[in-house]
């Protein structure tokens, strides 16, 4: 954990942060589009694919941001 956090202060630091938030965030609609699509758009019957897709997508979405505050305040 405390990697991530260094990474995340690093990144706050260089100025990038907005950037790299929205690409995560990006990233992350583009995983919960793909895992709607393969729900309800296919017949597979592997559907723990779609629910992991869509579950990591709302993590990218999501914790970029939480990350990046969690820098700010410990740093």
């Amino acid at each position: 954990m405390d990697e991530v956090l260094e990474a995340a202060e690093l990144v706050a630091d260089s100025g990038f942060e907005g950037a790299v938030v929205w690409l995560l965030r990006i990233v992350g609609a583009l995983l919960v589009l793909g895992g709607l699509g393969l729900w309800l758009l296919t017949e597979a019957g592997l559907l723990w694919v779609p629910a992991v897709l869509i579950v990591a997508g709302v993590i990218l979405a999501v914790v970029p941001q939480v990350l990046l505050s969690l820098a700010e305040l410990t740093g």
